[in-house]
C-alpha cells in the first residue's frame, strides 16, 4: 500500500489554500485526504481559516475571533491568490463536512480549545465523514480525548526535542505523531513503531524531500501539491529504515 497523501489545506499548490477550491482541487489531484485548519467565529461557528488574522488570505483585517460569520462570509477569500478565484468564500467546517465527508478523509487541525466541542458536536452530526483531529496544543487534545475517548487524533509537532511530543501521543492514544519534515529521520521513525505510532511529516514537496521520506518509511505526508506527491512516489520502493545511515536526523 502506498503512503497516505493528505493535500496540505487542500491542493494548495494550485489553488487557494483552506478554500473549497482546494479542496475540490485535491478530489480531482487525487489526495488521500485533505488537511484543513478550524477556528470559531466571534459567535462560535466553526469555520476554515489558518492564521489567526484575516489579512494574508482574504480581504478582511484583524482577528478571525472578533468577526460574526455573516459579515465573514463576505469577504473574498480568493483573489490574493489569483483573480481566477475572485468571490471564494471562507468555507464552513460543516460545507466540507457534507461536501467531502464519505469521499476524502479529514484533518481537522484545532488551535483554540474553545473550539473543541463546538467542532465534536459538528462532526457527530455527519457520521460518514472519516475524521482525524490533531493539534500543536496538548491540552486542547487532551480536552478531546476526555470527551470523546474513541476520537481519532494526531499530535503535531515543531520542536527539535520531539520525544515529549511522542510520549504525549502515546498517552493520548494517538494514531500518529505527526513532526514538521526536517525533523523526521531513522530514530524518530523507529521510535514510533515501538509505540505503534505511525508517522506522518509535514510539509513535504519536491521531489528530493518526497523520497527522502519514503526511506524512512513514514506512513503518509502533507503535501501542498498532492499530484506531484503521487507522480513521484508511484515509482519509488520504500526501504527499510534499519537500511539507512545512522548518522541522519536522530534526538
Amino acid at each position: 500500500m502506498g503512503l497516505f497523501i493528505w493535500a496540505h489545506r487542500g491542493a494548495s499548490a494550485r489553488a487557494p489554500e483552506n478554500t473549497l477550491a482546494a479542496f475540490f482541487a485535491a478530489l480531482e489531484d487525487g489526495a488521500d485526504g485533505i488537511e484543513l485548519d478550524i477556528q470559531l467565529t466571534r459567535d462560535g461557528v466553526p469555520v476554515v481559516l489558518h492564521d489567526v488574522t484575516l489579512d494574508r488570505t482574504t480581504d478582511g483585517r484583524g482577528r478571525l475571533c472578533r468577526w460574526l460569520l455573516r459579515d465573514l462570509r463576505r469577504l473574498d477569500a480568493g483573489s490574493w491568490f489569483d483573480n481566477r478565484f475572485a468571490g471564494e468564500p471562507v468555507p464552513l467546517l460543516e460545507e466540507v463536512l457534507s461536501l467531502f465527508g464519505g469521499r476524502l478523509r479529514l484533518n481537522l487541525e484545532l488551535k483554540d480549545g474553545a473550539a473543541a466541542r463546538p467542532v465534536l458536536d459538528l462532526v457527530r452530526r455527519f457520521p460518514r465523514a472519516e475524521v482525524v483531529l490533531s493539534s500543536f496544543n496538548r491540552r486542547l487534545l487532551r480536552q478531546l480525548r476526555q470527551h470523546d475517548a474513541g476520537l481519532p487524533l494526531a499530535v503535531l509537532t515543531d520542536q527539535r526535542f520531539w520525544r515529549p511530543a511522542l510520549a504525549a501521543a502515546r498517552r493520548l492514544g494517538a494514531e500518529s505523531l505527526n513532526p514538521r519534515v526536517s525533523l523526521v529521520g531513522p530514530a524518530l521513525v523507529a521510535a514510533c513503531r515501538r509505540r505503534g505510532l505511525a508517522v506522518v511529516p509535514w510539509t513535504v514537496d519536491g521531489d528530493g524531500p518526497l523520497r527522502r521520506m519514503r526511506r524512512f518509511g513514514v506512513d503518509g505526508l502533507f503535501s501542498n501539491d498532492p499530484a506531484a506527491a503521487r507522480r513521484v512516489l508511484r515509482y519509488d520502493q520504500p526501504e527499510s529504515v534499519s537500511s539507512l545511515s545512522a548518522d541522519s536526523t536522530s534526538h
